[in-house]
């Protein structure tokens, strides 16, 4: 809209003096005139280019702030998960997170299929049960190698960190799931872009965009560890996973 205001605006101001310059000032005064007009010229066609690049810019310097922040969000999201797997629950402690990383380790389990011989009262009868063995253990660190995880917490390209909080959802009666989520103001990430279209940013509804007025991973009202940013951003292998 802005856009179409400023052309409107330049065709009735240069239609308006065209008409003075040939009907109303004086041939002495014309050039000054006309250099004034190409000034003028000059100016709207600089506020017209701003206008068409400033969204365009703004989309590249978006993404790309975007793109560091949601990989530090995929990493928390991976340490949570595999925290929840070895421990049962999430944490909402930055330190005990990275502290997890180092020292825990997964257990390799193998899963078979044994036949017992059972007595039910005079009959012997063949029941075969699933047997889970713990075959080995693996570091957790080993899924990190090569990521900065000590720093996930830090906001790319700010002096913030992400906020997390965990908590439980009661999705069946009488059970209840953790849940966590780490986030971070849109805003703060965009800070030094235009502030119209940051204000805009924080109201988007999704599609390609990313949802609402921070960006996320997980949720503290539904169970899931998903993250509130469009598939364009995980590669093929984690947009297969999301499936």
């Amino acid at each position: 809209m802005y856009t179409i205001l400023i052309i409107i605006s330049a065709v009735l101001v240069v239609g308006l003096l065209a008409y003075l310059i040939v009907n109303k000032i004086p041939k002495g005064v014309r050039p000054i005139i006309s250099i004034l007009l190409w000034l003028l010229i000059i100016f709207l066609g600089y506020n017209i280019y701003q206008s068409i690049m400033g969204p365009i810019n703004f989309n590249k310097a978006k993404k790309q702030r975007y793109s560091k922040v949601i990989e530090n969000l995929k990493m928390i999201r991976d340490a949570e998960v595999a925290h929840r797997e070895v421990t049962g629950n999430f944490t909402a402690k930055p330190e005990n997170l990275i502290k997890f990383i180092d020292t825990a380790k997964f257990a390799i389990t193998e899963t078979t299929n044994k036949v017992f011989t059972e007595q039910r009262g005079a009959i012997t009868v063949d029941v075969e049960k699933r047997i889970v063995d713990t075959v080995g253990f693996k570091d957790v660190r080993a899924d990190f190698a090569g990521k900065d995880y000590k720093n996930m917490f830090n906001v790319p390209g700010t002096d913030t960190k992400f906020s997390i909080e965990t908590g439980y959802v009661e999705k069946v009666q009488g059970i209840k799931a953790p849940v966590f989520e780490a986030k971070v103001d849109k805003a703060i990430v965009l800070e030094g872009l235009n502030k119209d279209f940051i204000r805009q940013e924080k109201e988007a509804l999704g599609g390609a965009e990313v949802r609402g007025e921070n960006i996320s991973v997980g949720s503290l009202e539904d169970v899931k560890t998903s993250g509130n940013w469009p598939p364009t951003y995980d590669t093929a292998e984690e947009r297969n996973k999301e499936k």
